[in-house]
């Protein structure tokens, strides 16, 4: 199977490696180091784990790159300065098929780096033999995009599951042809290479064999510490373990190696959908989700305590969590500081109030009053709409160009150049992303167009009605068709820069209760 997406791989962010001087020839070195030293272990630390690393030497391990980027200090392995790889030569002679890793580490200072597993010797590929771990905890959108627990390329993480200069717990396990990943016993990862994997051609040796470990750091700034790493191999590829042809969601897959932000922030716990169902479809898509809450007059959320109340009942759990400000009334529901908890707020344009007064939820057939004049209802629907991304603090503008079902025929004809090209610069002026919707299939690709031409981000989203999630199928489409690359994508932003925040902070304008 061919996919245009995967033509060439790109590194994201700022922890691209900077490749260290000499490689080539320390990798030559390596080659025969891996063949004359002798096996590291020490004691099995029971349940049969290998600790491969002492607390008090690099005993086992063979470093590419400047001696003084690692430190042994305090019982830890401290990894920092320009790039480089740390090898292990020592454990099991022939190396690791099948087995499970557990790492105790923490970055400090934005470090980035990486576990690389079923590796050789470092060669001339900037993408090694073997598949890398992310270690990588700066907040959303900042370093690198790919964060900790990333199967990198292939299922990114792009909510860190734990904060810089924190102490984790890392579990990789391979069995057979299995991969998962969980960090502080959360699972994040749970990734079956099919028969025929969908690998860029730089990156044809991403793939499951035998091989050793290796540590790399990207010289990017920070330290890496790691106090423990034991190993445990695993007897054997489990029995009967279904193993695909090839990637059942291989567009998702291209849009990881191409470096998106694969994303669906638009998800509902509604019509019986669970945590775990959403969770499960998370691993095995690719699709990092989001969710949100409807939060507004007459809506599960009404008040700062029901904010604080979901919050608490999502702790710890590897999602976005977002808002969806319900109606034009929200803000004076919900304190700023209640609304900057979210990683992100949405809104549509589907409840306004027209001209005579009149509240109208534009999906309800009843509530519509659209009279004679469909022209004075599109100019007055668009009028609104602005009025929202002018005046509310949101991140993102979706179920956009939405029209009542008494319109939604005539979409292509109501929606002129104007009004989408009005709709647009608020957006943009606002830095107001714009959704890709797949239960809708909206906005049509005319607007993405515009859209993008006049700078605007986007996001993909279900906005699900019941426990079925989509692949994304739409924005992947879109992302096709309208030449969408990755710096077209939005991504939550921090603590301090939330729309609410800097609005406030701007205007001087009363947000809230």
């Amino acid at each position: 199977m061919y996919c245009p997406m995967l033509g060439k791989s790109h590194a994201t962010g700022a922890c691209a490696p900077r490749r260290p001087p000499s490689l080539a020839l320390a990798a030559c070195a390596l080659i025969m180091v891996l063949m004359c030293t002798p096996a590291y272990g020490g004691e099995a630390a029971g349940d049969d784990w290998t600790p491969l690393f002492d607390g008090r030497s690099l005993n086992g391990w063979q470093a590419v790159g400047k001696s003084d980027s690692l430190v042994v200090s305090d019982e830890r392995m401290i990894c920092r300065g320009e790039a480089g790889y740390l090898l292990l030569t020592g454990g099991r002679t022939g190396g690791y098929e099948d087995f499970e890793l557990l790492v105790e580490a923490k970055t400090v200072g934005g470090a980035c780096g990486g576990i690389i597993f079923h590796t050789s010797a470092p060669g001339q590929s900037a993408i090694p033999q073997g598949y890398e771990v992310r270690l990588h905890n700066t907040p959303c959108g900042s370093g690198d995009l790919r964060k900790t627990g990333s199967l990198v390329a292939i299922r990114n993480i792009f909510r860190p599951p734990v904060h810089d200069d924190e102490w984790f717990t890392l579990r990789l396990a391979v069995r057979g042809r299995n991969i998962t990943v969980a960090v502080n016993d959360v699972l994040l990862v749970d990734y079956t290479e099919p028969l025929k994997p969908l690998r860029p051609a730089d990156a044809a040796r991403r793939r499951l064999s035998r091989g050793t470990f290796a540590l790399n750091w990207a010289g990017t700034g920070g330290e890496l510490h790691f106090r423990s790493i034991r190993v445990k191999p695993l007897a054997g590829r489990p029995a009967g373990a279904e193993i695909p042809a090839e990637e059942p969601f291989a567009d998702i897959l291209a849009l990881h190696a191409a470096g998106f932000p694969v994303i669906d922030y638009h998800v509902h716990l509604k019509g019986g959908l669970t945590i775990e169902e959403a969770l499960a479809h998370a691993r095995k898509t690719g699709i990092n989700i989001g969710i949100a809450p409807n939060c507004g007059l007459h809506f599960p959320i009404t008040s700062d305590r029901g904010i604080d109340d979901f919050l608490k009942a999502m702790a710890g759990q590897p999602l976005f969590l977002g808002m969806q400000a319900e109606g034009r009334e929200w803000t004076t529901l919900f304190s700023p500081a209640a609304i900057a908890r979210f990683d992100y707020v949405f809104t549509d344009a589907m409840t306004i109030t027209d001209d005579a007064g009149r509240r109208m939820r534009l999906w309800i057939d009843k509530e519509v009053h659209i009279g004679d004049d469909r022209e004075a209802f599109m100019e007055m629907l668009v009028g609104r709409t602005v009025a929202i991304l002018e005046n509310e603090p949101i991140d993102i503008y979706v179920n956009p160009t939405y029209l009542p079902r008494a319109l939604a025929d005539d979409y292509d004809r109501l929606w002129t150049e104007a009004r989408m090209r009005r709709v647009i610069e608020a957006a943009v002026k606002n830095a107001v992303a714009i959704e890709i919707n797949s239960s809708l299939r909206l906005p049509k690709p005319a607007f993405i167009k515009m859209a993008r031409a006049a700078g605007a981000k986007f996001t993909f989203g279900t906005n699900n009605g019941g426990r079925q999630l989509s692949a994304c199928e739409y924005g992947v489409q879109m992302v096709k068709e309208c030449g969408l690359t990755p710096a077209d994508m939005f991504l939550p932003r921090p603590d301090g820069r939330k729309p609410v925040q800097i609005r406030k902070q701007r205007s001087g304008a009363a947000v809230g209760p």
